[in-house]
Protein backbone atom coordinates (compact mmCIF):
# COMPACT_ATOMS: atom_id res chain seq x y z
CA UNK A 1 0.00 0.00 0.00
CA UNK A 2 1.63 3.29 -0.74
CA UNK A 3 1.61 5.86 1.58
CA UNK A 4 0.73 9.58 1.01
CA UNK A 5 3.02 12.18 2.68
CA UNK A 6 1.35 15.24 3.95
CA UNK A 7 2.71 17.33 1.76
CA UNK A 8 1.85 15.41 -1.35
CA UNK A 9 -1.81 15.20 0.00
CA UNK A 10 -1.55 19.21 0.50
CA UNK A 11 -0.40 19.66 -3.32
CA UNK A 12 -2.99 17.76 -4.47
CA UNK A 13 -6.06 20.30 -3.20
CA UNK A 14 -3.86 22.81 -5.72
CA UNK A 15 -5.23 20.39 -8.57
CA UNK A 16 -8.89 21.89 -7.07
CA UNK A 17 -9.02 24.60 -9.44
CA UNK A 18 -8.78 22.12 -12.68
CA UNK A 19 -11.63 19.88 -10.78
CA UNK A 20 -13.96 21.84 -10.08
CA UNK A 21 -13.35 23.95 -13.60
CA UNK A 22 -14.38 20.10 -15.07
CA UNK A 23 -17.57 20.45 -13.22
CA UNK A 24 -18.33 23.89 -14.04
CA UNK A 25 -17.48 23.10 -17.48
CA UNK A 26 -20.04 19.91 -17.73
CA UNK A 27 -22.46 21.90 -16.07
CA UNK A 28 -22.95 24.57 -18.94
CA UNK A 29 -21.37 27.15 -17.43
CA UNK A 30 -19.95 29.69 -19.22
CA UNK A 31 -16.39 28.90 -20.35
CA UNK A 32 -14.81 32.36 -19.77
CA UNK A 33 -17.03 32.43 -16.41
CA UNK A 34 -15.95 29.09 -14.99
CA UNK A 35 -12.15 30.17 -16.20
CA UNK A 36 -12.26 33.69 -13.86
CA UNK A 37 -13.48 31.21 -11.07
CA UNK A 38 -11.08 28.94 -11.10
CA UNK A 39 -8.21 31.42 -11.78
CA UNK A 40 -9.01 33.50 -8.77
CA UNK A 41 -9.29 29.95 -6.89
CA UNK A 42 -5.81 28.79 -7.91
CA UNK A 43 -4.75 32.46 -6.65
CA UNK A 44 -5.84 31.97 -3.26
CA UNK A 45 -4.68 27.81 -3.22
CA UNK A 46 -1.09 29.36 -4.39
CA UNK A 47 -0.87 32.20 -2.05
CA UNK A 48 -1.10 35.20 -4.61
CA UNK A 49 -1.34 38.98 -3.05
CA UNK A 50 -3.27 41.62 -5.39
CA UNK A 51 0.23 42.51 -6.77
CA UNK A 52 1.20 38.77 -7.68
CA UNK A 53 -2.05 38.37 -9.00
CA UNK A 54 -2.16 41.39 -11.27
CA UNK A 55 1.53 40.50 -12.12
CA UNK A 56 0.46 36.94 -13.36
CA UNK A 57 -1.94 38.64 -15.53
CA UNK A 58 0.22 40.73 -16.78
CA UNK A 59 2.72 38.06 -17.85
CA UNK A 60 -0.44 36.46 -19.62
CA UNK A 61 -0.52 39.78 -22.22
CA UNK A 62 3.05 38.31 -23.54
CA UNK A 63 2.63 34.10 -22.85
CA UNK A 64 1.93 32.30 -25.82
CA UNK A 65 -1.78 31.92 -25.27
CA UNK A 66 -1.98 35.91 -25.61
CA UNK A 67 -0.55 35.76 -29.09
CA UNK A 68 -2.40 33.00 -30.26
CA UNK A 69 -5.81 35.34 -29.11
CA UNK A 70 -4.56 37.59 -31.21
CA UNK A 71 -3.50 35.45 -34.05
CA UNK A 72 -7.72 34.21 -33.65
CA UNK A 73 -8.86 37.88 -33.46
CA UNK A 74 -7.05 38.28 -36.76
CA UNK A 75 -8.13 35.27 -38.55
CA UNK A 76 -11.54 36.35 -38.05
CA UNK A 77 -10.78 39.93 -39.22
CA UNK A 78 -9.42 38.37 -42.44
CA UNK A 79 -12.69 36.42 -42.88
CA UNK A 80 -14.67 39.36 -42.63
CA UNK A 81 -12.71 40.53 -45.46
CA UNK A 82 -13.32 37.80 -47.19
CA UNK A 83 -17.00 37.83 -47.25
CA UNK A 84 -16.99 41.58 -48.04
CA UNK A 85 -14.89 40.40 -51.07
CA UNK A 86 -16.89 37.72 -52.09
CA UNK A 87 -14.22 35.49 -51.89
CA UNK A 88 -15.10 33.19 -49.09
CA UNK A 89 -18.66 32.29 -51.14
CA UNK A 90 -16.89 31.84 -54.59
CA UNK A 91 -14.37 29.32 -52.44
CA UNK A 92 -17.80 27.89 -50.96
CA UNK A 93 -19.83 27.61 -54.14
CA UNK A 94 -16.35 26.10 -56.15
CA UNK A 95 -15.75 23.67 -53.23
CA UNK A 96 -19.60 22.26 -53.05
CA UNK A 97 -20.42 22.50 -56.59
CA UNK A 98 -17.28 22.10 -58.57
CA UNK A 99 -15.31 19.01 -55.90
CA UNK A 100 -18.64 17.88 -54.84
CA UNK A 101 -17.77 18.37 -51.10
CA UNK A 102 -21.62 18.76 -50.18
CA UNK A 103 -22.10 16.55 -47.04
CA UNK A 104 -21.34 16.54 -43.80
CA UNK A 105 -19.04 13.77 -43.72
CA UNK A 106 -17.56 14.57 -47.14
CA UNK A 107 -16.56 17.99 -44.81
CA UNK A 108 -15.07 16.46 -42.07
CA UNK A 109 -12.94 14.67 -44.20
CA UNK A 110 -11.64 17.79 -46.00
CA UNK A 111 -11.23 19.91 -43.23
CA UNK A 112 -9.23 17.29 -41.41
CA UNK A 113 -6.57 16.37 -44.37
CA UNK A 114 -5.96 20.59 -44.99
CA UNK A 115 -5.26 20.79 -41.16
CA UNK A 116 -3.27 17.61 -41.34
CA UNK A 117 -1.20 18.94 -44.67
CA UNK A 118 -0.92 22.82 -43.82
CA UNK A 119 0.16 21.64 -39.65
CA UNK A 120 1.94 18.84 -40.27
CA UNK A 121 3.94 21.37 -43.18
CA UNK A 122 4.69 24.84 -41.20
CA UNK A 123 4.91 22.83 -37.96
CA UNK A 124 2.77 25.13 -35.88
CA UNK A 125 -0.80 24.11 -34.80
CA UNK A 126 -1.99 27.74 -33.99
CA UNK A 127 -0.47 28.94 -36.81
CA UNK A 128 -1.76 25.47 -39.52
CA UNK A 129 -5.18 26.37 -38.05
CA UNK A 130 -4.80 29.89 -38.11
CA UNK A 131 -4.71 29.79 -41.78
CA UNK A 132 -6.98 27.22 -42.93
CA UNK A 133 -9.73 28.67 -41.08
CA UNK A 134 -11.40 31.47 -42.94
CA UNK A 135 -10.84 29.11 -45.87
CA UNK A 136 -13.07 26.20 -44.24
CA UNK A 137 -15.31 27.45 -42.00
CA UNK A 138 -17.75 28.86 -44.67
CA UNK A 139 -17.97 25.22 -46.45
CA UNK A 140 -18.58 24.07 -42.75
CA UNK A 141 -21.25 26.32 -42.30
CA UNK A 142 -22.49 25.66 -45.84
CA UNK A 143 -23.11 22.02 -45.26
CA UNK A 144 -24.58 22.10 -41.92
CA UNK A 145 -21.13 21.41 -39.64
CA UNK A 146 -21.39 22.78 -35.94
CA UNK A 147 -18.64 24.56 -34.36
CA UNK A 148 -18.21 21.68 -31.69
CA UNK A 149 -17.10 19.21 -34.83
CA UNK A 150 -14.86 21.68 -36.26
CA UNK A 151 -13.05 22.57 -33.05
CA UNK A 152 -12.39 18.95 -32.09
CA UNK A 153 -11.37 18.32 -35.66
CA UNK A 154 -9.18 20.97 -35.67
CA UNK A 155 -7.27 20.32 -32.40
CA UNK A 156 -7.06 16.10 -33.05
CA UNK A 157 -6.09 16.33 -35.97
CA UNK A 158 -3.63 19.39 -35.52
CA UNK A 159 -1.99 17.38 -32.31
CA UNK A 160 -1.33 14.59 -34.35
CA UNK A 161 0.22 16.47 -37.77
CA UNK A 162 2.47 18.11 -35.68
CA UNK A 163 3.98 14.31 -34.41
CA UNK A 164 3.49 13.46 -38.24
CA UNK A 165 5.12 16.14 -40.06
CA UNK A 166 8.91 15.12 -40.96
CA UNK A 167 10.42 18.70 -39.85
CA UNK A 168 7.92 19.92 -36.75
CA UNK A 169 9.65 20.98 -33.68
CA UNK A 170 7.93 17.35 -31.86
CA UNK A 171 9.73 15.40 -34.61
CA UNK A 172 13.03 16.72 -34.90
CA UNK A 173 13.35 16.82 -30.65
CA UNK A 174 12.15 12.85 -30.52
CA UNK A 175 14.48 12.22 -33.23
CA UNK A 176 16.97 13.70 -31.61
CA UNK A 177 16.76 12.20 -28.26
CA UNK A 178 16.16 8.58 -29.32
CA UNK A 179 18.32 8.16 -32.25
CA UNK A 180 15.56 6.95 -34.25
CA UNK A 181 15.14 7.19 -37.64
CA UNK A 182 12.41 9.13 -39.11
CA UNK A 183 10.92 5.92 -40.83
CA UNK A 184 10.99 3.57 -37.96
CA UNK A 185 9.36 6.32 -35.79
CA UNK A 186 6.75 7.26 -38.42
CA UNK A 187 6.00 3.17 -38.81
CA UNK A 188 6.02 1.99 -34.79
CA UNK A 189 5.29 4.96 -32.94
CA UNK A 190 4.00 8.43 -34.34
CA UNK A 191 1.88 6.30 -36.90
CA UNK A 192 -0.17 4.14 -34.62
CA UNK A 193 -0.46 7.06 -31.87
CA UNK A 194 -1.92 9.21 -34.86
CA UNK A 195 -4.35 6.61 -36.42
CA UNK A 196 -5.63 5.33 -33.24
CA UNK A 197 -6.25 9.11 -32.39
CA UNK A 198 -7.79 10.00 -35.79
CA UNK A 199 -9.99 6.86 -35.68
CA UNK A 200 -11.48 7.67 -32.46
CA UNK A 201 -11.98 10.82 -33.20
CA UNK A 202 -13.88 9.87 -36.55
CA UNK A 203 -16.29 7.98 -34.03
CA UNK A 204 -16.33 10.95 -31.39
CA UNK A 205 -17.23 13.90 -34.07
CA UNK A 206 -19.92 11.81 -35.52
CA UNK A 207 -22.09 11.80 -32.13
CA UNK A 208 -20.61 15.36 -31.26
CA UNK A 209 -22.11 16.59 -35.03
CA UNK A 210 -25.44 15.20 -33.92
CA UNK A 211 -26.00 16.30 -30.69
CA UNK A 212 -24.89 20.16 -31.82
CA UNK A 213 -25.93 20.16 -34.84
CA UNK A 214 -28.67 22.61 -34.00
CA UNK A 215 -27.60 23.78 -30.77
CA UNK A 216 -23.94 24.92 -32.10
CA UNK A 217 -24.40 25.73 -35.63
CA UNK A 218 -23.05 28.18 -37.97
CA UNK A 219 -24.36 31.59 -39.36
CA UNK A 220 -26.13 30.28 -42.84
CA UNK A 221 -24.50 31.54 -45.35
CA UNK A 222 -26.73 33.34 -48.14
CA UNK A 223 -27.71 30.48 -50.51
CA UNK A 224 -24.52 29.08 -53.08
CA UNK A 225 -26.73 27.87 -55.76
CA UNK A 226 -27.95 31.91 -56.54
CA UNK A 227 -24.65 33.24 -56.17
CA UNK A 228 -22.57 33.60 -58.93
CA UNK A 229 -18.89 34.72 -59.06
CA UNK A 230 -18.49 38.22 -60.66
CA UNK A 231 -15.04 38.70 -62.35
CA UNK A 232 -13.95 41.31 -59.50
CA UNK A 233 -14.92 38.01 -56.64
CA UNK A 234 -13.15 35.83 -58.99
CA UNK A 235 -9.88 37.74 -59.40
CA UNK A 236 -10.00 38.57 -55.82
CA UNK A 237 -10.63 34.71 -55.15
CA UNK A 238 -7.22 34.13 -57.83
CA UNK A 239 -5.05 36.56 -55.61
CA UNK A 240 -5.82 35.35 -52.25
CA UNK A 241 -5.00 31.94 -53.30
CA UNK A 242 -1.82 32.88 -54.63
CA UNK A 243 -1.36 34.48 -51.80
CA UNK A 244 -1.73 32.00 -49.53
CA UNK A 245 0.23 29.45 -51.35
CA UNK A 246 3.12 31.92 -51.42
CA UNK A 247 2.83 32.71 -47.37
CA UNK A 248 2.44 28.64 -46.75
CA UNK A 249 5.55 28.24 -48.81
CA UNK A 250 7.40 30.96 -47.92
CA UNK A 251 6.69 29.83 -44.28
CA UNK A 252 7.84 26.22 -44.45
CA UNK A 253 11.14 27.44 -46.76
CA UNK A 254 12.26 30.07 -43.26
CA UNK A 255 11.06 27.72 -40.77
CA UNK A 256 9.01 30.90 -39.93
CA UNK A 257 7.27 30.89 -36.00
CA UNK A 258 3.66 30.99 -34.60
CA UNK A 259 3.91 34.98 -34.66
CA UNK A 260 4.92 35.02 -38.71
CA UNK A 261 0.89 34.01 -38.99
CA UNK A 262 0.34 37.82 -37.47
CA UNK A 263 1.72 39.01 -40.84
CA UNK A 264 -0.12 37.04 -42.88
CA UNK A 265 -3.38 37.16 -41.68
CA UNK A 266 -3.02 41.36 -41.61
CA UNK A 267 -1.17 41.19 -45.50
CA UNK A 268 -4.09 38.97 -46.72
CA UNK A 269 -6.33 41.19 -45.44
CA UNK A 270 -5.13 44.22 -46.73
CA UNK A 271 -4.21 42.65 -50.46
CA UNK A 272 -7.55 40.23 -51.16
CA UNK A 273 -9.35 43.42 -49.76
CA UNK A 274 -7.72 45.65 -52.45
CA UNK A 275 -7.96 43.60 -55.49
CA UNK A 276 -11.90 43.10 -54.43
CA UNK A 277 -12.50 46.54 -55.18
CA UNK A 278 -12.29 47.60 -51.17
CA UNK A 279 -10.78 51.13 -49.75
CA UNK A 280 -7.88 50.69 -47.17
CA UNK A 281 -10.31 52.10 -44.32
CA UNK A 282 -12.68 50.05 -45.45
CA UNK A 283 -10.27 47.00 -45.15
CA UNK A 284 -9.39 48.16 -41.44
CA UNK A 285 -12.49 48.41 -40.64
CA UNK A 286 -14.38 45.38 -41.91
CA UNK A 287 -11.07 43.74 -39.71
CA UNK A 288 -11.77 45.49 -36.92
CA UNK A 289 -15.28 44.23 -36.65
CA UNK A 290 -14.24 40.78 -36.69
CA UNK A 291 -11.92 41.48 -34.46
CA UNK A 292 -14.08 42.69 -32.05
CA UNK A 293 -16.50 39.62 -32.02
CA UNK A 294 -13.65 37.55 -30.63
CA UNK A 295 -12.55 39.68 -27.51
CA UNK A 296 -14.42 37.12 -25.09
CA UNK A 297 -12.38 34.56 -26.41
CA UNK A 298 -9.02 36.90 -26.30
CA UNK A 299 -10.01 37.46 -22.80
CA UNK A 300 -10.36 33.85 -21.98
CA UNK A 301 -7.10 32.96 -23.20
CA UNK A 302 -5.40 35.83 -20.87
CA UNK A 303 -6.87 34.24 -17.82
CA UNK A 304 -6.35 30.73 -19.00
CA UNK A 305 -2.38 30.88 -18.62
CA UNK A 306 -2.20 32.53 -14.99
CA UNK A 307 -4.89 29.35 -14.77
CA UNK A 308 -2.33 26.78 -15.13
CA UNK A 309 0.46 28.75 -13.94
CA UNK A 310 -1.65 28.81 -10.28
CA UNK A 311 -1.81 25.04 -10.44
CA UNK A 312 1.42 24.25 -11.06
CA UNK A 313 2.53 26.76 -7.99
CA UNK A 314 0.10 25.47 -5.34
CA UNK A 315 1.90 22.21 -5.57
CA UNK A 316 -0.81 19.84 -7.84
CA UNK A 317 1.37 18.76 -10.81
CA UNK A 318 4.65 18.29 -8.59
CA UNK A 319 2.14 16.04 -6.18
CA UNK A 320 0.63 14.01 -9.23
CA UNK A 321 4.28 13.29 -10.09
CA UNK A 322 4.62 12.05 -6.78
CA UNK A 323 1.87 9.94 -6.52
CA UNK A 324 3.02 8.44 -10.21
CA UNK A 325 7.01 7.44 -9.58
CA UNK A 326 6.45 4.57 -7.50
CA UNK A 327 4.70 2.90 -9.93
CA UNK A 328 8.41 2.19 -10.72
CA UNK A 329 8.67 0.01 -7.97
CA UNK A 330 6.67 -2.61 -9.68
CA UNK A 331 9.97 -3.28 -11.75
CA UNK A 332 11.15 -4.43 -14.89
CA UNK A 333 11.45 -1.70 -18.07
CA UNK A 334 7.61 -1.88 -19.12
CA UNK A 335 6.84 0.14 -15.49
CA UNK A 336 9.88 2.82 -16.33
CA UNK A 337 7.92 3.34 -19.65
CA UNK A 338 4.82 3.36 -18.34
CA UNK A 339 5.82 5.84 -15.69
CA UNK A 340 7.62 8.52 -17.96
CA UNK A 341 4.22 8.01 -20.23
CA UNK A 342 2.28 9.00 -17.58
CA UNK A 343 4.57 11.43 -15.41
CA UNK A 344 4.35 13.26 -18.75
CA UNK A 345 0.83 13.16 -19.04
CA UNK A 346 -0.34 13.97 -15.71
CA UNK A 347 2.45 15.77 -13.93
CA UNK A 348 4.10 18.19 -16.15
CA UNK A 349 2.21 20.97 -17.91
CA UNK A 350 4.47 22.63 -20.49
CA UNK A 351 5.69 23.20 -24.22
CA UNK A 352 5.97 20.20 -26.07
CA UNK A 353 9.86 20.41 -26.88
CA UNK A 354 10.64 21.01 -23.43
CA UNK A 355 8.68 18.21 -21.79
CA UNK A 356 10.22 16.11 -23.94
CA UNK A 357 13.67 17.16 -22.91
CA UNK A 358 12.74 17.18 -19.08
CA UNK A 359 11.19 13.68 -19.14
CA UNK A 360 14.40 12.26 -21.27
CA UNK A 361 16.88 13.86 -18.73
CA UNK A 362 14.67 12.42 -15.66
CA UNK A 363 14.73 9.06 -16.81
CA UNK A 364 18.03 9.03 -18.52
CA UNK A 365 19.79 7.21 -16.14
CA UNK A 366 17.37 4.30 -15.74
CA UNK A 367 17.05 4.14 -19.92
CA UNK A 368 20.40 3.33 -20.15
CA UNK A 369 21.02 0.53 -16.86
CA UNK A 370 17.50 -0.92 -17.68
CA UNK A 371 18.20 -1.19 -21.69
CA UNK A 372 15.17 0.24 -22.22
CA UNK A 373 14.19 -0.06 -25.92
CA UNK A 374 14.18 3.74 -27.72
CA UNK A 375 11.09 2.83 -29.62
CA UNK A 376 9.15 1.98 -26.52
CA UNK A 377 10.82 5.41 -24.87
CA UNK A 378 9.71 7.46 -27.87
CA UNK A 379 6.35 6.18 -27.88
CA UNK A 380 5.95 7.20 -24.07
CA UNK A 381 7.18 10.76 -24.85
CA UNK A 382 4.84 11.20 -27.66
CA UNK A 383 1.92 9.80 -25.66
CA UNK A 384 2.95 11.74 -22.78
CA UNK A 385 2.56 15.30 -24.63
CA UNK A 386 -0.05 14.32 -26.69
CA UNK A 387 -2.47 13.04 -23.79
CA UNK A 388 -1.46 16.29 -21.54
CA UNK A 389 -2.65 18.43 -24.30
CA UNK A 390 -6.10 16.50 -24.51
CA UNK A 391 -6.94 16.14 -20.82
CA UNK A 392 -5.57 19.49 -20.12
CA UNK A 393 -7.35 22.88 -21.00
CA UNK A 394 -4.19 24.37 -22.58
CA UNK A 395 -3.29 26.09 -25.47
CA UNK A 396 -3.90 23.54 -28.45
CA UNK A 397 -7.20 22.85 -27.13
CA UNK A 398 -8.40 26.70 -26.27
CA UNK A 399 -6.86 27.83 -29.80
CA UNK A 400 -8.86 24.96 -31.90
CA UNK A 401 -12.07 26.69 -30.19
CA UNK A 402 -10.95 30.32 -30.86
CA UNK A 403 -10.34 28.97 -34.51
CA UNK A 404 -14.22 27.06 -35.06
CA UNK A 405 -15.29 30.00 -33.14
CA UNK A 406 -16.69 27.78 -30.58
CA UNK A 407 -17.09 27.80 -26.88
CA UNK A 408 -18.06 24.32 -26.40
CA UNK A 409 -15.20 22.93 -24.05
CA UNK A 410 -17.10 20.35 -23.00
CA UNK A 411 -16.99 18.24 -26.37
CA UNK A 412 -13.31 18.91 -26.70
CA UNK A 413 -12.47 17.60 -23.36
CA UNK A 414 -15.20 14.60 -24.12
CA UNK A 415 -12.80 13.45 -27.14
CA UNK A 416 -9.71 15.05 -25.63
CA UNK A 417 -10.34 12.07 -22.13
CA UNK A 418 -11.75 9.67 -24.98
CA UNK A 419 -8.29 9.73 -27.09
CA UNK A 420 -6.01 9.84 -23.96
CA UNK A 421 -7.36 6.26 -22.50
CA UNK A 422 -7.15 4.91 -25.52
CA UNK A 423 -3.46 6.23 -26.12
CA UNK A 424 -2.75 5.40 -22.47
CA UNK A 425 -4.09 1.64 -23.36
CA UNK A 426 -1.81 1.75 -26.05
CA UNK A 427 1.06 2.59 -24.44
CA UNK A 428 1.07 0.00 -21.57
CA UNK A 429 0.37 -2.70 -24.14
CA UNK A 430 3.12 -1.79 -26.19
CA UNK A 431 5.74 -1.32 -23.31
CA UNK A 432 4.66 -4.74 -22.41
CA UNK A 433 6.16 -6.57 -25.69
CA UNK A 434 8.66 -4.51 -26.96
CA UNK A 435 10.20 -2.61 -23.80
Amino acid sequence: MIEIAPTTAWGLLGLAPLLLYVVLVFRDVDILAATAICVVLGGILSHQTPVSFGAALANGMTSFLALVGLIIMLGRGLGEVLNATGVSHTIVHRIIYGIGVDTEKKAMLGIMAACMVIVGLLGTMAGGNAIIAPIVLPVAAAVGLSRSTVGVIFQAVGEEALILGPFTPPVITLLGLTGLGYGEMLLYVSGPVALITLAVTWLMIQRIQRNTRESNPYQPPEETERFEPTPRNRRATAVFILCFLAAVVYGIAVKAPTSFVIVIMLGLSVITGLAGGLRFDEILGHVARGMAGNVGLFLLFLLLDPFIVFVNQAGGFAALTALIKPMMEIGGKPAIVVTGGFLGAFGISGATVATMKLLHEMFGTLLGSHGVSMLAWALALVVATRVNNFVFPGANMASSLGFAESVDMKSMLRNGWTVGACQLTFLILFSLFFA
